[in-house]
């Protein structure tokens, strides 16, 4: 069996994001998307599934995006590709709830070709609790080794890895969240192989709306007040430091002339930053706090 075109796996992560978006319509039972449609000046284009409205999802985005044209040479000498014609698709998502006690989530799958025949697959799911609760987290580390282990057993450790090493603000010394998966330029040696890693995409999209309404469901009910509420946005500030000094998605799409608004949607409503912030000793925020550490096996974690 051929492999399938760069076309046909475009459309199928339109159909993702259709799945995605009308699962988080359901779990949400209230809010929907608003989808902006949008053409990119040098080739390609996308739409943007913006949430609206919503009971738990304050603010997120659903991006689906298949741009191509010449390849920047900030992107060829960043990555050290020959100069080619670039095709890219792919579905990235970000939520942020309205209660600090469900986390805020991302994914991405993305597929990556170059007119010369280069070409890869690359993605991730992490999640960033604004306050960690240690079986929250275990629940969340088996349903991604689980739809890792289908594939290859080798993924989920080794991608584990990567994630805790990619979604690390180093100027903090301190991790985004709990971690995941995360993979890039992942090719097959045959059509065979390169069918299995498209497939594996497509499982973490299914697992992604499966996943975060368990949270959804179950954490949305938690009761808050002031001081977590505050903790959130301390947290949310934090996200936004990832994202604009270290993501590479960011800056990929930056970099290529995408479109702002669908690049920047990852951004919470509000955030906010104290100078010097001190959790309380003994507190839920300092427990959060001196568990976002890169290498912890969230699968044994004492619960």
């Amino acid at each position: 069996m051929a492999r399938k075109t760069k076309e046909e796996i475009a459309l199928i992560y339109q159909q993702m994001q259709d799945h995605i978006c009308a699962k988080l319509e359901e779990y949400d039972g209230q809010g929907h998307f608003m989808e902006d449609k949008w053409d990119r000046a040098q080739g390609g284009g996308g739409r943007t599934r913006i949430f609206k409205n919503g009971q738990i999802i304050e603010k997120g985005g659903v991006a689906f995006s298949a741009v191509h044209g010449p390849t920047p040479e900030k992107i060829l000498a960043k990555l050290g590709l020959e100069k080619a014609d670039f095709f890219a698709t792919g579905v990235s998502i970000v939520l942020h709830p309205f209660s600090p006690m469900v986390p805020i989530i991302h994914m991405n799958i993305r597929y990556f070709e170059m007119d010369n025949g280069v070409h890869w697959f690359g993605g991730g799911i992490d999640l960033t609790p604004h306050y960690i609760v240690p079986e929250d987290a275990q629940y969340f580390h088996q349903e991604v080794k689980k739809t890792c282990d289908a594939f290859d057993q080798t993924y989920y450790p080794k991608f584990k890895t990567w994630a805790d090493d990619y979604f690390y603000l180093k100027h903090r010394n301190e991790t985004r969240g709990i971690g995941g998966i995360f993979y890039d330029r992942l090719s097959g040696k045959s059509d065979a192989d390169f069918e299995q890693i498209l497939q594996f995409s497509l499982a973490l999209g299914r697992l992604f709306p499966e996943v975060y309404g368990h949270f959804m469901k179950k954490n949305s009910r938690i009761s808050f007040g002031e001081n977590e509420k505050r903790w959130q946005s301390l947290r949310r500030g934090r996200y936004v430091e990832f994202n604009l000094v270290w993501d590479a998605g960011t800056k990929f799409g930056l970099d290529t002339n995408g479109r702002t608004e669908s690049i920047l949607m990852s951004m919470p409503p509000q955030a906010e930053w104290t100078y010097m912030h001190e959790p309380i000793v003994g507190s839920q925020e300092e427990f959060t706090l001196n568990h976002l550490k890169k290498d912890i096996d969230w699968l044994n974690f004492p619960t």
